[in-house]
Parts: C-alpha cells; sequence; structure tokens
C-alpha cells in the first residue's frame, strides 16, 4: 500500500512524520530519513492495531483549496 505521508521539523529540531490518512499515525526522527523510516513502520503497526480491532484502515482524506 502506498501512503501519503507529511514531514515538519518542531522547535526542537526534531522532525515529526504524519499518515494522515491514519487518525493518530505519527512517529519522528533526527533527520527527515530517520522519520521516514519511522512512520513506514508506525504505518505498519497502526494498520495490524486497526485490523485487530475491526476498525477501517484508513480515512479518506480529501484536498480542497482556500483562499488565502
Amino acid at each position: 500500500m502506498k501512503f501519503l505521508i507529511t514531514i515538519f521539523q518542531d522547535e526542537d529540531g526534531v522532525f515529526i512524520a504524519e499518515c494522515p490518512s491514519i487518525p493518530g499515525c505519527v512517529s519522528q526522527g533526527k533527520t527527515e530519513q530517520d522519520a521516514e523510516n519511522n512512520i513506514r513502520e508506525a504505518i505498519k503497526e497502526c494498520l495490524e492495531v486497526r485490523a485487530e480491532k475491526g476498525m477501517p484502515l484508513t480515512v479518506t482524506t480529501h484536498q480542497v483549496e482556500v483562499s488565502v
């Protein structure tokens, strides 16, 4: 399966990775690559837990346009 992830650096310099289509699926790392590797593992674990609990594996995400 392929998932869209987001990675950003927080105020302490840690890189935070999230998978928007899996609620609560978040990880971190000292570098962007660490964060990406860690979120891959987190995604696998989140999917396993959601499957065990009979929850939908993912939620629907949409792209919206906002004027600023």
